[in-house]
C-alpha cells in the first residue's frame, strides 16, 4: 500500500516538474508576430496550401508528361541488347549444339536495335495529350477562380465581423450610457421606474448581442486561418479597403464572359479529347508499319574480329500488321467513344446556357447589391442623426423612452445591413469575375 502511494507520489513529482518546465519555455519563447494580410497575401497564402488547386496543378503536370511521351512514341527509339548463350554439344569432332534452333556451342550477341513504328494511333494519340494538357490547363484556372472566391468570402466576411462587432460594443456601450440618464432622471424625479426597468433591459440585450458578435468574429478569423495559414495562426490582421471595386456595365461584362468563360472552355476541351478518343479507337482498324535496324554482331567468340575477319554487321526489318479479326471488340470501342462524345456535346451545350444564366444571375445580383449600398449608407446616415436628436428630446423630456430604444435599434440594424451589404456586393463581383475572368 505504502508502495502504491509512494509510486504516485512520485509520477506527481515528475508531472509538476514537467508542466514547470514548458511553463518556462512558454514563457521564454518568443511570442509569434502580428502578420498583416492584405487581400492578395490571403489569396497568394491559400494558393500555396489550398488541396484542391494543388491536385489541379498535380493532373496538369501529369496531362503534361502524358503529351511528352506521346510525342516520345513518334520517334525513333535505341535499345542495346547483350547476350550469351550456351547449349550442349553433340560430343562429335564440330560439338555442334544438339538444340537445332541455336547456331553454336557458345554464342555471344551484343546488338543495337534503332526501333519505329507508323500507325495511325499514334498521331491521335499525341493529338489527345495535347487537348487533355488543354483541359487540365483549364481545370486549374477553375480552381483558381473558385479558391478566389472562396478567400473573397472568408477575408471579407472576417472585415464584416469586425465591423459586426465594433458596432455591437458601440450599442452596448450606448445601452449602458442610456440606461445611466434613465437612472440619473429618475433620482431626480422627471421619469418613472419602467423607462430605467426598460433602458436596464436594452443594455442587457445589447451584451449578449456582443458576445454572439465576438464568436462570429472568433469563427470568422478561424475560417480565414484554416484558409491561408498551414498551422492555424490566429495572430493576424485584415487590411481594409474602403474602396468599393466598380460594376462594368452589362455589354462589357458580356463580352468578358464570351472570351474568357472557363465553364465553356472547359467544355470544348472535353469534347476535342472525346473526339480524339473516337479517332483513336478507328485508327484501330488501319495497318501499322514497325520497322528495325540492327547493328552489332553474333559470333561464338565475345569479340569486334575474329582472325582479322570483322564480326559487326547490320540487318534490317520490316514488319506490317493488318488487323484481320477481332471478334467485334474494336468496333465496341469506337461506339464507346461515340456515346462519350455524344455526352461531351451535351454538356457544351449546357455550359453554353449555364454561361448565359449566371452572368444574367450573376450581375444583377452585384447591380442590387451596389444600389442597396448607397441606398444604405443614406439610411445610416440618417439613423445616427435620428438617435441624436431622440436621445436630446428624451434629455428635455419631450421624447418616450421607446423612442430612444427603437432610435437605437434601428442604428445598429441599419450599420449592420450596410456592412452585410458591402460584403454581399464584394461576393457578387468575385463570383462575377468566376465568369468574366476580371475587369
Amino acid at each position: 500500500m505504502r508502495a502504491s502511494q509512494s509510486s504516485h507520489l512520485a509520477v506527481a513529482l515528475v508531472l509538476l516538474i514537467m508542466g514547470s518546465s514548458l511553463e518556462v519555455c512558454a514563457q521564454m519563447s518568443p511570442p509569434a508576430s502580428l502578420i498583416t494580410l492584405s487581400f492578395e497575401e490571403a489569396l497568394k497564402r491559400a494558393r500555396s496550401i489550398n488541396p484542391e488547386l494543388s491536385a489541379a496543378v498535380m493532373q496538369q503536370q501529369v496531362a503534361h508528361e502524358d503529351r511528352v511521351q506521346a510525342r516520345a512514341a513518334l520517334l525513333p527509339s535505341a535499345s542495346d541488347s547483350t547476350q550469351y548463350l550456351y547449349t550442349g554439344g553433340n560430343g562429335t569432332k564440330t560439338n555442334t549444339p544438339i538444340f537445332i534452333a541455336n547456331n553454336a556451342v557458345h554464342e555471344y550477341t551484343s546488338q543495337i536495335d534503332v526501333h519505329e513504328d507508323f500507325g495511325a494511333g499514334q498521331i491521335f494519340r499525341m493529338q489527345r495529350t495535347r487537348w487533355a494538357e488543354a483541359l487540365a490547363k483549364t481545370q486549374v484556372e477553375i480552381a483558381r477562380r473558385g479558391l478566389f472566391l472562396v478567400v473573397a468570402q472568408d477575408y471579407y466576411g472576417v472585415i464584416r465581423a469586425q465591423h459586426n462587432y465594433g458596432t455591437a460594443q458601440r450599442a452596448d456601450d450606448e445601452a449602458k450610457r442610456f440606461e445611466s440618464l434613465t437612472r440619473m432622471l429618475e433620482n431626480g424625479g422627471e421619469v418613472a421606474r419602467a423607462d430605467v426597468i426598460k433602458a436596464q433591459l436594452q443594455s442587457i440585450q445589447r451584451t449578449r448581442d456582443l458576445s454572439e458578435a465576438q464568436v462570429s468574429l472568433e469563427k470568422a478569423r478561424v475560417d480565414l486561418a484554416v484558409l491561408t495559414f498551414p498551422i492555424i495562426n490566429d495572430n493576424f490582421n485584415v487590411v481594409e479597403d474602403n474602396s468599393v471595386p466598380p460594376l462594368p456595365d452589362f455589354q462589357e461584362a458580356q463580352q468578358l464572359a464570351k472570351r474568357n468563360n472557363l465553364d465553356v472552355r472547359n467544355a470544348l476541351a472535353a469534347l476535342s479529347v472525346a473526339h480524339a478518343d473516337v479517332e483513336i479507337a478507328r485508327g484501330t482498324f488501319l495497318p501499322t508499319l514497325s520497322l528495325d535496324y540492327i547493328y552489332g554482331f553474333d559470333t561464338t567468340h565475345f569479340a569486334f574480329s575474329t582472325d582479322g575477319v570483322s564480326n559487326l554487321a547490320y540487318s534490317g526489318q520490316a514488319t506490317l500488321n493488318l488487323p484481320i479479326w477481332e471478334w467485334g471488340a474494336q468496333l465496341s470501342k469506337v461506339r464507346q467513344a461515340e456515346i462519350q462524345t455524344a455526352q461531351a456535346k451535351v454538356e457544351l451545350s449546357f455550359a453554353q446556357r449555364q454561361l448565359l444564366a449566371n452572368l444574367n444571375s450573376f450581375y444583377k445580383e452585384a447591380d442590387v447589391a451596389h444600389s442597396e449600398l448607397q441606398s444604405l449608407h443614406e439610411s445610416l446616415t440618417l439613423a445616427d442623426d435620428s438617435l441624436r436628436l431622440t436621445t436630446a428630446r428624451y434629455k428635455g423630456g419631450e421624447a418616450k423612452v421607446l423612442e430612444v430604444v427603437d432610435a437605437q435599434n434601428t442604428l445598429t440594424q441599419t450599420q449592420n445591413a450596410f456592412d452585410d451589404s458591402v460584403l454581399r456586393y464584394r461576393v457578387a463581383i468575385a463570383q462575377l469575375q468566376t465568369i468574366t475572368g476580371g475587369f
